[in-house]
């Protein structure tokens, strides 16, 4: 079912700050590839037609939550075409509303995690890519969003797909093999591929990243002449962004929101 939503409806759904210029809608729909299980993915757009670029949002650990469906809309009112895929669909059809945050499903969310592989997820992100295009008009011009195992899947994203800018927040498991993505070797080793502009969102006191990996990730963008930005923000901690949450940080996610309004125009905006 496709919902039309106005843009009070929109700026009532998160609690960080930020400009809201576009009545959406939005729907969460199956895509369809020959070689796997149908996708969800969560999509919205502004109602009007227009010229409206892509941006693929990557999600946490959780999956397709409440809360990724609210930046979605989130991004979608700032005037672009945004769409969340379930990268769990291949374990099957119970992932397409994301798992409850518990300390009791984190070793289930984990073992999903586990199963992912990197012709999988680029394969996915396309697919993504491609419905958005066929059937909500985005333009070819692409960025992506991604928190947690969503900024690691954007980072790998980057090194892949014709991104034009991506924002990142506080990507875990870039500079190690091992976890996630970065499996056989660390995606780090992977930056010179990189062509679009970085924006990396990073806590200080993240328990996930600590400064030696913020250190890392810095050498490897600028010995690859990755045009990129790291913001670490004093005191925040890991998963600041997101309101109700323990480690909520408004002051990081409303500079942080800004900061992605202000890459995605500059580097999505047509010409």
């Amino acid at each position: 079912m496709c919902l039309r939503l106005s843009v009070a409806t929109s700026q009532a759904a998160f609690g960080y700050s930020r400009v809201v210029a576009f009545e959406i809608t939005a729907e969460q729909i199956d895509i369809i590839q020959h070689d796997a299980m149908p996708m969800a993915a969560y999509i919205s757009r502004p109602a009007r037609p227009g010229d409206y670029p892509l941006v693929l949002v990557g999600a946490e650990l959780w999956g397709l939550t409440n809360e990724v469906r609210a930046v979605v809309r989130d991004v979608a009112a700032l005037g672009y075409v945004a769409i969340a895929p379930n990268l769990y669909h291949r374990s099957g059809p119970d992932t397409s509303t994301g798992i409850e945050e518990s300390d009791a499903n984190r070793a289930h969310a984990f073992e999903l995690l586990g199963r992912l592989t990197r012709d999988g997820v680029e394969a996915d992100l396309r697919a993504a890519a491609d419905y958005a295009r066929e059937h909500a008009g985005a333009a070819d011009r692409i960025g992506m969003l991604g928190f947690s195992l969503g900024g690691h899947v954007t980072y790998f994203a980057a090194t892949r797909l014709p991104l034009r800018a991506a924002a990142i927040y506080y990507p875990g498991w870039l500079p190690d093999a091992g976890t996630a993505l970065s499996v056989p070797d660390p995606l780090l080793a992977a930056t010179s591929r990189i062509t679009a502009r970085l924006t990396l969102f990073f806590a200080e006191q993240d328990h996930v990243i600590d400064a030696d990996q913020r250190r890392r990730i810095e050498e490897a963008l600028s010995a690859a002449s990755v045009r990129h930005e790291i913001v670490v923000y004093p005191g925040a901690r890991h998963a600041f962004f997101f309101p109700g949450r323990e480690p909520y940080d408004k002051q990081a996610a409303d500079d942080s929101w800004q900061r992605v309004r202000e890459l995605f125009a500059a580097e999505l905006s047509a010409g």
